[in-house]
């Protein structure tokens, strides 16, 4: 994978801090990993190069609610928050969107009814359909029957965590295809004459209604705040914020399989085949044993990239003292049968995790937040608090800062000079240059968010910028072999760099250049006049 190759530049730009930003560009990029960054913050979805240039943006009426993807054919996929109240917790959601890259909208729903609404996370299946995550109403009669300690129980009812497949039909219909409930995986050892009662350490498949892992009564309890999926296991990853641990499930289930607890690959039915972070939550371990504290995003890292197949989160930290975040990377130990191994009435290894980031620099976001190994080796963190997002190197070597210049509650645009206030993100997705969204789109940037952005950021050390006297045009873009270049003023020179900084091809005094003999990919032009310079991205399909 291509990335940012400093030393082939004619014109490099030191790397150094813009100590004035309190937004936008906080440190240069230096040898990041090629690609755009996406994130959504109030009404708006914003994808965004190493510079904080804009590439592209959608508009919403709806709030984050919360998760966003862009998606292979271009188009994005948006969770947005609805205003109703049935069902309330932190992260709700309810809308769901999908658009074209001109904001286009091509299908909108709300999973949202006085019964159950979405909620945190969505994510696009490869089939075309959408996972759901929502929260659904126990009834405080049908919360005593499946044995939920009665003194534990307030507003009168308790909410069951819920993953739904919906097909899309037409702009605003949808068909579910599969279903999958945590209330059919229960535990407890409080009532015998009550439904689920068994040894809670022996069924670490199922979860123990009674156990609120030293938190204030609610009946949001669990909180599950993602799910991803992983297409060569069929299997979803779950992340429970208020129990710190994560779980895995099969798909390959039908939904009446996945209700029990039989079927499917390993026939386990719906029961948890892993588990990982608080072992106490299933009765073989104590505080003493627990590593997870409210984490979030956690998902399989993909085929081709460092520790591919293992686990990569974002670990909180809230609740513990001191309070820190961390970035952990673990490995489920797997049978050669595709089984997790486990040892009755121990806790599920790994005992450590492979990989652990921190740093003493108030690295610390309570919420949201997330991580996400690139193809370079390098890691894309997001403090979601702060709005705070970073790129390191394997050596932990912070190579990259950006905060986030809205506030994610007003629409506020923040200056480079103003201290930004809740400018919160959920999560933070970078995806490379050469991710098939991009084929033939028009990724020249624009000005970045921020009020009065700084114009000392330069990726490949060439400044980009539109001189006032000097306007271009590059037609077409994306191209398949030649491309003309209208001018305010008379061209000097044009030169063609490669995105990693290699000088291609250098041109006086004209406007048509002929890629006929280049791959397909992203490039960059440098466009010389007696009145300063223009840089302008363009793709060759």
């Amino acid at each position: 994978m291509k990335k940012f190759n400093v030393s082939l530049l004619l014109f490099l730009l030191p790397f150094f801090l813009i100590a004035q930003n309190t937004v936008g560009i906080i440190l240069n990029p230096t040898d990041t990993e090629q690609g755009y960054t996406l994130f959504s913050v109030h009404t708006k979805t914003f994808l965004i190069n190493d510079c904080g240039e804009v590439i592209n943006e959608w508009q919403s009426v709806y709030p984050p609610g919360n998760a966003v993807y862009l998606l292979e054919n271009g188009t994005l996929l948006r969770a947005g928050k609805t205003d109703t109240t049935s069902i309330t917790l932190g992260g709700v959601g309810g809308a769901i969107e999908l658009f074209d890259w001109d904001g286009n909208i091509l299908w909108s729903i709300e999973y949202d009814s006085p019964s159950f609404r979405q909620h945190h996370d969505i994510f696009p299946m490869p089939n075309g359909n959408v996972l759901v995550l929502a929260a659904t109403i126990m009834s405080e009669t049908e919360a005593i029957q499946e044995g939920r300690d009665p003194n534990l129980i307030n507003n009168g009812q308790l909410y069951n965590e819920q993953i739904v497949e919906i097909e899309p039909v037409g702009i605003n219909q949808y068909n579910v295809v599969w279903e999958w409930n945590v209330k059919d995986h229960l535990i407890q050892d409080f009532d015998p004459n009550k439904n689920n009662y068994g040894t809670v350490s022996l069924e670490p498949g199922k979860l123990n209604i009674n156990f609120l892992n030293n938190l204030n009564l609610s009946p949001n309890w669990l909180h599950f705040n993602s799910i991803q999926y992983n297409e060569q296991l069929d299997q979803i990853l779950i992340s429970s914020r208020k129990m710190s641990e994560i779980y895995i499930i099969d798909h390959s289930t039908t939904t009446t399989e996945a209700a029990t607890s039989s079927g499917g690959i390993y026939n386990r039915g719906g029961d948890f085949l892993y588990r990982w972070g608080n072992p106490q939550a299933y009765n073989v371990g104590t505080e003493v044993d627990r590593k997870l504290y409210g984490q979030h995003y956690p998902h399989w890292i993909p085929d081709g990239f460092n520790d591919a197949g293992k686990i990569i989160l974002f670990n909180n930290g809230a609740g513990r003292t001191p309070e820190f975040s961390e970035v952990f990377v673990l490995n489920p130990p797997i049978d050669s049968n595709g089984n997790y191994n486990y040892t009755s009435l121990t806790s599920y290894l790994p005992n450590a995790p492979d990989y652990i980031y921190t740093n003493s620099d108030n690295f610390y976001s309570a919420i949201l937040s997330s991580a996400q190994r690139l193809p370079n080796g390098n890691t894309l963190i997001c403090e979601g608090r702060t709005g705070e997002i970073i790129e390191i190197n394997a050596n932990n070597d912070i190579l990259w800062k950006y905060i986030v210049p809205v506030n994610n509650t007003t629409g506020q645009i923040f200056s480079t000079s103003e201290a930004p206030v809740q400018n919160s993100i959920f999560r933070a997705i970078k995806y490379t240059s050469d991710y098939s969204a991009f084929i033939g789109k028009d990724l020249t940037p624009n000005a970045p968010i921020e009020i009065n952005p700084s114009s000392t950021c330069s990726i490949l050390g060439i400044t980009s910028f539109n001189n006032e006297f000097f306007k271009v045009k590059v037609l077409p873009n994306p191209t398949k072999n030649v491309v003309i270049i209208e001018s305010s003023i008379a061209i000097e020179k044009t030169t063609l760099f490669s995105i990693t900084g290699q000088k291609l091809l250098e041109k006086e005094r004209s406007n048509v250049l002929n890629l006929s003999n280049y791959k397909s990919g992203i490039y960059i032009l440098k466009i010389h006049s007696e009145k300063g310079s223009v840089v302008k991205q363009l793709v060759k399909n």
